[in-house]
This record gives C-alpha cells, sequence and structure tokens, in this order.
C-alpha cells in the first residue's frame, strides 16, 4: 500500500527550507497531499510556506483544509 500524504512540522527554520522540502517530496513520489504542522508563532511561518509554494513555485496548488486546533499537553513532573 502507498502512503499518499507527508505531513512536515513547520518550526524556526526560514520559509525557504519547508518551501523547499514541499517541492522535494512533492517531486519524488507519487504524493497527492501534504500537511503543515505548527504550532505557536510557527503558525504564520506554515501559512507564508503554503503562500509562497502555492504563488511561487507550484501554481496549481491547492489549499483544500486549514484546521485549528487545541492538543493537550500532559503535565511534566511534579506539577
Amino acid at each position: 500500500m502507498t502512503q499518499n500524504t507527508d505531513v512536515i512540522f513547520v518550526g524556526n527554520k526560514p520559509p525557504m527550507a519547508y518551501v523547499l522540502a514541499i517541492i522535494t517530496s512533492l517531486s519524488q513520489g507519487d504524493l497527492k497531499e501534504i500537511t503543515l504542522k505548527a504550532r505557536g508563532q510557527a503558525i504564520t511561518t506554515a501559512v507564508d510556506v503554503a503562500e509562497i509554494t502555492k504563488n511561487r513555485f507550484i501554481k496549481d496548488l491547492k489549499v483544500t483544509k486549514i484546521a485549528i486546533g487545541t492538543a493537550e499537553m500532559p503535565p511534566r513532573e511534579g506539577e
């Protein structure tokens, strides 16, 4: 069974590093969908990455879903 999705976690790197990761992922295989995941201040970088990729590199790219949610983190030891 082939995997048709890939997940890229957006963090503190420059946006072009993630754009390159998207382009590389799409060109290497039969991927149909890439998911960008980010938390906190990296959310703005994820939006920038999606827009840069769509407007400059892959003109027929479509953003299909934007999901905003909360992830519960387990408490740390001693708290």
